[in-house]
């Protein structure tokens, strides 16, 4: 076997190794180093079609790579200190409320994450009012029954930020560590609703 082939062999092997790993992180990581492999075999076996191939697969791979690690520290910094969700803005679409109007009700589907760009937005069940920067509506998103645990409204005129679901929940799956961040806010979210719940209802 000459060294070529065997670059080519490894080059496959690191190929194969991509489909074992179980975080987008590490798919990454190999998949660069894959193309790396191929390159040096398309030099020496002259196989330009492959080389052309993984010089351009190099570097979108380095760049996904290096989107996913920045992602993942913005989330876990936020996990570990004011549940700032200032890292998911890249990922929302926006959408405006005029003041009074209803955002969802109690015990709607819940599809959609909200964070709050400017206004403020009331949960009358509980009276209590989010503003700039809060997210909100990840309750019913995470629950098993996927229902609106609040009704939610605009208390004034509202721009929003919205995220579905789906969208979500690739996020979480291609980076375990938001998974950290969600769960934090949720618990934390329920604890203060429960308490806020139980002062309306004394008062």
């Amino acid at each position: 076997m000459t060294l070529i082939n065997g670059i080519g062999y490894l080059a496959s092997a690191l190929v194969l190794l991509t489909f074992c790993m179980r975080t987008m992180l590490s798919l990454r990581a190999v998949a660069i180093c894959s193309n790396f492999a191929f390159i040096s075999y398309a030099l020496g076996a002259k196989l330009y079609p492959v080389l052309v191939l993984h010089i351009i697969l190099l570097p979108l791979n380095a760049i996904l790579l290096f989107r996913m690690i920045n992602l993942l520290r913005k989330a876990k910094l936020a996990a570990a200190t004011d549940l700032s969700p200032a890292w998911l803005q890249p990922f929302m679409q926006p959408k405006h409320f005029k003041a009074g109007e209803t955002i969802f009700r109690k015990g709607q589907h819940a599809d959609l994450l909200y964070m709050i760009v400017s206004g403020e937005v009331r949960f009358p069940e509980i009276d209590q009012r989010l503003s700039v920067g809060d997210l909100f509506g990840e309750i019913g998103l995470f629950s098993l029954e996927r229902r609106r645990t609040q009704t939610a409204m605009a208390e004034t005129d509202v721009d929003l930020l919205w995220i579905p679901d789906g969208a979500l929940k690739k996020l979480c799956e291609r980076n375990p560590g938001l998974s950290l961040y969600f769960l934090r806010l949720t618990a934390t979210r329920m604890t203060q609703n429960a308490a806020r719940a139980a002062l309306v209802a004394a008062s």
